[in-house]
């Protein structure tokens, strides 16, 4: 006995998985509660929360802006409307935060060293490029570091894949020794 099969059209199907997940975007967003996001482990790379939640503190601990103050550092970075004054051009705005120790940062920071870097589209403003990231740390004397602060000497180097951000090739890494 011969098989009968029905095709449902391409079209058809794509607008019916559009609109469910439109429903159940707007069924999410309609019944969820506000959260605080998590704070970030060490060593692993911030995710940008909505602008002005709270960490444990009460006080903003990240923030989008058109622009990063100084004595701050990004973690994200994305194409939008919102910095480019009612205007109909996309500009970039930024995940601003204060630098910690293990921060994965678009940024090196002064009074931090970084103790590793990879490529990632993170940083790039929603491009299809990638840019490097920096794990921030304060150094201290014993650590392995991609780069000497001020205050800090070294007293020994090493190749290592761990400062390239991913390419092929080893970059030096520093043995720390405060001042």
């Amino acid at each position: 006995m011969p098989r009968t099969t029905f095709r449902v059209p391409r079209t058809l199907l794509a607008a019916t998985a559009t609109a469910a997940l439109a429903f159940a975007t707007a069924l999410t967003t309609a019944t969820a509660p506000a959260a605080a996001a998590p704070a970030a482990e060490a060593g692993t790379i911030a995710q940008a929360p909505k602008a002005g939640t709270t960490g444990a503190t009460g006080t903003t601990s990240g923030f989008w802006a058109c622009s990063v103050p100084s004595g701050y550092t990004y973690t994200s970075s994305r194409s939008s409307y919102t910095c480019s004054g009612g205007s109909s051009y996309r500009t970039t705005e930024f995940y601003v935060q204060p630098p910690a120790d293990g921060l994965w940062a678009c940024t090196t920071m002064p009074g931090y060293t970084h103790t590793g870097v990879m490529s990632s589209h993170t940083c790039s403003g929603g491009g299809s490029y990638t840019t490097s990231q920096y794990l921030l740390h304060k150094p201290v004397t014993g650590m392995w570091a991609c780069s000497v602060p001020s205050g800090f000497t070294y007293t020994a180097t090493q190749q290592s894949y761990t400062c390239s951000g991913g390419a092929s090739y080893t970059t030096t890494q520093f043995l720390l020794r405060a001042l």
